[in-house]
């Protein structure tokens, strides 16, 4: 099966912990070599995220895990790309 190389989210979590420390616990994942979230919108107790992570091989397991570790939820996945080398998408702009 080849490796996952990337994966855009679509997560729910609370306001705490903050933006910065849940992406940077995302980032410190094994797996991870970047991570960055986008704030997308806010209510009055939680947050959506859009959340890009890239690795020679993520794992999904252990993304979903720290997520829920962190209090938050994975809506969906909007984006996945597997294999070893990256492609064009005009969609990333």
């Amino acid at each position: 099966m080849a490796p996952i190389t990337r994966l855009v989210l679509d997560v729910l979590k609370p306001h705490d912990p903050g933006v910065v420390d849940f992406t940077t616990q995302l980032g410190d994942l094994e797996t991870v070599d970047a991570a960055t979230a986008t704030v997308v919108e806010v209510d009055e107790t939680v947050k959506t995220l859009r959340v890009t992570l890239e690795g020679d091989a993520l794992s999904i397991d252990d993304i979903r895990d720290e997520i829920q570790d962190l209090s938050g939820s994975i809506h969906s996945i909007d984006q996945v790309a597997c294999g070893t080398r990256p492609i064009d998408d005009p969609w990333l702009g």
